[in-house]
């Protein structure tokens, strides 16, 4: 595997909330080979494929991370059913009449 030179590109997110400490992380990404034949290609793209979800993943782990510490600090006045939160995730959920 190639060193990582200061001149290699990044990819680089910021993350910045009020209540959360901020945090940013960065996957270097490969440089799109010269001359951009097929085969170059094909293997540039499945490098910055892999890349991007290994930001993803770091990403999602520090953002769930700050979800349990604010559901942490908020303690049980706003105690949350994760289950049935799970069950109707993207859903517009119906209250229910008495």
């Amino acid at each position: 595997m190639s060193q990582s030179t200061s001149s290699d590109p990044t990819l680089t997110a910021f993350y910045s909330s009020p209540s959360s400490a901020p945090f940013s992380i960065s996957e270097s990404i490969p440089a799109p080979p010269t001359p951009l034949d097929p085969a170059g290609k094909s293997t540039y793209l499945e490098s910055l494929r892999a890349s991007v979800a290994a930001a993803q993943d770091q990403i999602n782990k520090e953002l769930t991370t700050r979800m349990e510490e604010d559901k942490a600090r908020e303690g049980g006045a706003a105690a949350v059913d994760e289950e049935k939160e799970e069950e109707n995730y993207g859903e517009e959920v119906q209250e229910e009449e008495d």
